[in-house]
C-alpha cells in the first residue's frame, strides 16, 4: 500500500503532526511522505548520534526554498555540509567564546534594565515585544551593528518574523522574506562601508569578523553571504524572546519557581530553569536531513535520498529521558550532566563539527541571566488569552504575555481574571 503524503496533516496539526504519527506505528521508525519524498522519523539519544554523522546524513540537501529565504538564508553555513560546513563554522565558533558570550548577556541584560525602567510610565506591555526590542538593542550593540532609537522597534519586527515565518505558508512566511531582503541589502550595506573603511568596527566584533572571513579557497565571503551570516548571528538571539515569553508563562503557571530564582544565589537553579523551559515548551518540532546511502536503523532499512527527520519535541518529552516529561520542573537538571545527544532543542552533537546551534551558550546564558529579572519584578496580568495552539509553528502565547508593572494603572479587569484562565501544556 502507498505511504500517503501527510504535508498538509503537518500543516494543520503542528506539534502534534509527529505524536500522531508515533501512535500509527509499532516499530522503531515512522514511515511517511513530506513534501512528495519519502521519509522516515527517528528519535532518542541514539537516533541523534546517528542523524548528526555526516556519513549517514546531510542536513544541506533537506532545506526546502521557503526555509532557506526566511530563517536561514541562501549560502548560509546551514546550507553546507562536511568540509565547507566546518570551515564556515569556524566563524560562528571564534564569536561564541565566553567572554563573548558573557559580553553579549551584559550588553542585553544593561538594554534590559534600562527598558524595564520605562514600563510603569507605559502601564503595560506586551513581553514578547519587549523583548525582542531589548534583546535587539544588545545583539546589535554585541555585533557591532550600528543602530538608532528609532531603527530598533523596525528591525526587531524583521528579526522576529524571519523566525515566525519559517513554519507557515501565509503572511507570516512572505512577510519573513520581505524581511529577509530588506535586512540582507542593509547588512550587506554595513559589510561593504567597513571593507572600504567608510565604517569603523572593532576587531572582535561580528561585523568585522564577517567582512574580513576568507573561504577555504581564501576569497572572501560576497557581501551578501556576509550579511547572512551576520543575520545568523542576530537573529537566532533575537529568538530567545519566545523562550523569555514561555518562562514568563513558567512563573504564572508554576510560581514556585518565582521563589527558587529570586532566592538562587549562585545561578545554578536559573540554569536549570533555563534547561527546562527549552525541553518542556515548544519551538523546533523537528529537523531533516538527506540520508547519503543505504542505511540500517535498528534493523529497518533507510535509502539513499530518503528524508531523515529527527523528532525534536519527541526527543525533549521521551518519559525514559525525563521522567514525568510533561511535567515542568527545572530540579531534573540538577546535578545532571547533559550528554550532547540528550536535550536536543538546539540540535545535537558539538557544535564545532556539527550542526548543532552555536549560538546555545548565548540562549542559555540570556534566559540564566534575565529569567531571575523577570521572577523579581513585581507586575499583574490583565485579562488575556494564555493559551498555546499546538498547530502553530512557531508556537507563542497568544497574548504575548501582557504584564502590568506594580504602580502601573490597571484597568478594570486584574490578574485574578487572567489566572482563571491558564493554558495547559500545549500537547
Amino acid at each position: 500500500m502507498p505511504l500517503l503524503d501527510t504535508t498538509p496533516l503537518l500543516l494543520l496539526e503542528g506539534y502534534a503532526w509527529l505524536p500522531a504519527r508515533w501512535r500509527e506505528t509499532q516499530g522503531e521508525m515512522v514511515h511517511t511522505r513530506l513534501m512528495g519524498r519519502r521519509a522516515v522519523v527517528l528519535r532518542g539519544p541514539d537516533a541523534a548520534r546517528f542523524f548528526y554523522d555526516d556519513d549517514h546524513v546531510q542536513r544541506a540537501p533537506a532545506l526546502p526554498e521557503p526555509i532557506k529565504s526566511t530563517l536561514f538564508g541562501h549560502g548560509a553555513v546551514h546550507t553546507l555540509d562536511q568540509a565547507a560546513h566546518r570551515a564556515r563554522k569556524g566563524m560562528f565558533m571564534s564569536l561564541m567564546t565566553p567572554a563573548s558570550v558573557s559580553a553579549l548577556v551584559d550588553d542585553t541584560t544593561e538594554a534590559w534594565d534600562a527598558a524595564v525602567a520605562t514600563w510603569r510610565e507605559r502601564g503595560q506591555v506586551v513581553l514578547f515585544d519587549e523583548a525582542a526590542r531589548v534583546i535587539t538593542r544588545g545583539a546589535c550593540r554585541w555585533a557591532g551593528i550600528p543602530l538608532t532609537e528609532e531603527e530598533t522597534g523596525p528591525l526587531a519586527a524583521d528579526l522576529v518574523a524571519l523566525v515566525d515565518g519559517f513554519g507557515s505558508p501565509g503572511p507570516r512566511h512572505w512577510r519573513a522574506r520581505a524581511a529577509r531582503r530588506r535586512r540582507e541589502a542593509w547588512l550587506a550595506g554595513l559589510v561593504e562601508d567597513v571593507r572600504r573603511g567608510a565604517l569603523r568596527a572593532r576587531d572582535s566584533s561580528p561585523l568585522a569578523v564577517a567582512a574580513r572571513h576568507r573561504e577555504p579557497d581564501g576569497e572572501p565571503l560576497a557581501p551578501r553571504i556576509a550579511a547572512v551570516e551576520l543575520l545568523n548571528l542576530v537573529r537566532p538571539t533575537v529568538a530567545v524572546s519566545w523562550y523569555l515569553m514561555f518562562a514568563a508563562h513558567a512563573l504564572h503557571r508554576w510560581p514556585v519557581n518565582r521563589v527558587r530564582l529570586t532566592e538562587d544565589a549562585d545561578g545554578g537553579y536559573a540554569e536549570a530553569f533555563a534547561h527546562e523551559v527549552r525541553r518542556f515548551y515548544p519551538f523546533a518540532p523537528f529537523v531533516a536531513g538527506v540520508a547519503v546511502k543505504d542505511l540500517t536503523w535498528k534493523g529497518e532499512r533507510i535509502l539513499a535520498d530518503w528524508l531523515v527527520l529527527l523528532d525534536i519535541w519527541g526527543q525533549n518529552h521521551d518519559p525514559a529521558l525525563w521522567p514525568n516529561p510533561c511535567a515542568f520542573d527545572p530540579r531534573r537538571f540538577a546535578g545532571r550532566e547533559i550528554g550532547p545527544y540528550d536535550l536536543i532543542p538546539q540540535g545535537g552533537g558539538h557544535p564545532a563539527t556539527g550542526h548543532r546551534c552555536p549560538g546555545e551558550p548565548v540562549t542559555v546564558g540570556l534566559l540564566k541571566a534575565l529569567a531571575p529579572r523577570l521572577a523579581r519584578l513585581d507586575y499583574t496580568l490583565p485579562e488575556q488569552d494564555l493559551t498555546i495552539a499546538p498547530h502553530r509553528i512557531p508556537a507563542r502565547v497568544a497574548s504575548g504575555f501582557v504584564l502590568r508593572p506594580a504602580g502601573a494603572a490597571a484597568p478594570r479587569e486584574t490578574v485574578e481574571a487572567g489566572r482563571r484562565r491558564p493554558s495547559a501544556h500545549p500537547l
